[in-house]
């Protein structure tokens, strides 16, 4: 007769292996959408660069050789700007209230529809600075952000508490960046930059800890529900890497 122990060992090594491969597709799943969403982003935002800027001199001069079509001046330099630039924060806040009620299907689409909008809200930096500096600083992001998430995902240090302090220090440089819309310093800009690289570095391994082992405890919930999950796991992280990429690209963007 089989010794329990041993059945029981069996079992336990089986059901690690389960949530090992669970694991691994689950975090597939995550950065899948999330490139998904990143490429989405970019062919947004090329589109709308496309449009708004003018390969012929045009009366909307923006930089020494840089023209606006009159899209781009209607969607750069009017009050419409301001609608194209708070409209992806809010989405995403009315995304996070009504995720439970939105089939999986649904929250994907929506997931999509924001990677569009957010797109067309940064596709001002074709007008800023140089291709070459967009696609260099998108590179470094790319490298930096997979060296963070992997540190992460593999870390044996809890990281847990670190959420509240870089939570905090996000709301705050929230409301600087606020401010500094109006007042237009460039010391305060800065300074913005750097503490945005600091904390977004750190949310990226923390998120990625975090959306670990949130599956470990969630295991066993049904596909809908995990669908969502690896949804809002992307989320994060498609936030993570693009605000990463933005205050990168302060530090080392040449502007045309």
């Amino acid at each position: 007769m089989a010794d329990y122990r041993t059945i029981r060992t069996a079992q336990a090594g089986a059901r690690t292996l389960q949530i090992d491969e669970g694991l691994r597709t689950h975090m597939n799943k995550v950065y899948g959408l999330m490139s998904v969403a990143m490429l989405i982003t970019a062919a947004a935002a090329w589109l709308m660069a496309s449009l708004a800027l003018s390969p012929a001199p045009t009366e909307y001069q923006i930089g020494a050789n840089t023209y606006l079509t009159e899209f781009g001046k209607t969607l750069y330099l009017s009050p419409l700007k301001w609608v194209v630039m708070f409209a992806p924060l809010a989405v995403v806040f009315a995304f996070g209230a009504m995720l439970q009620r939105m089939s999986l299907a649904t929250a994907q689409a929506v997931f999509w529809g924001f990677a569009a909008l957010m797109g067309i809200s940064i596709s001002w930096i074709f007008a800023v600075y140089t291709s070459f500096s967009i696609v260099q600083t998108f590179l470094i992001t790319a490298i930096a952000f997979a060296g963070l998430s992997l540190w992460g995902y593999t870390t044996k240090r809890d990281l847990s508490g670190m959420g509240t302090f870089l939570m905090m220090g996000l709301i705050g440089l929230i409301v600087a960046m606020i401010v500094n819309i109006f007042l237009q310093s460039s010391a305060m800009q800065f300074a913005i930059s750097v503490i945005g690289v600091l904390i977004f570095a750190g949310l990226t391994a923390y998120d990625t800890q975090n959306i670990k082992n949130t599956y470990l405890q969630l295991a066993q919930s049904d596909s809908d529900f995990l669908g969502k999950a690896a949804i809002v796991g992307a989320l994060k992280l498609y936030l993570d890497f693009l605000n990463l990429f933005m205050f990168l690209l302060q530090f080392l963007g040449n502007r045309n």
